[in-house]
């Protein structure tokens, strides 16, 4: 499965859920277990879009986020 089926496939699942949230949304005061299962979806969703961004994210981004960043100081400005 090359990337864009795996990306289509994980918006295709983040749909799923969010119907599922839809519905269970309606039923989150009425039980407990209705309560449970909207927080396991909410949770399952989450990791979902997670793996999307991180499928999304290109390599140069990735790079950038792994190194630190040389914060700019006061001073900085005025070497020149």
């Amino acid at each position: 499965m090359n990337k864009k089926e795996k990306i289509s496939e994980l918006k295709k699942l983040i749909k799923d859920k969010e119907q599922q949230l839809k519905k269970l949304s309606q039923h989150v005061d009425k039980s407990n277990v209705c309560s449970d299962l909207y927080n396991k979806v909410v949770m399952e969703k989450a990791e979902l879009n997670k793996q999307l961004q991180d499928l999304e994210q290109t390599f140069s981004q990735k790079i950038r986020d792994i190194l630190p960043h040389k914060k700019t100081l006061i001073c900085d400005y005025f070497k020149k």
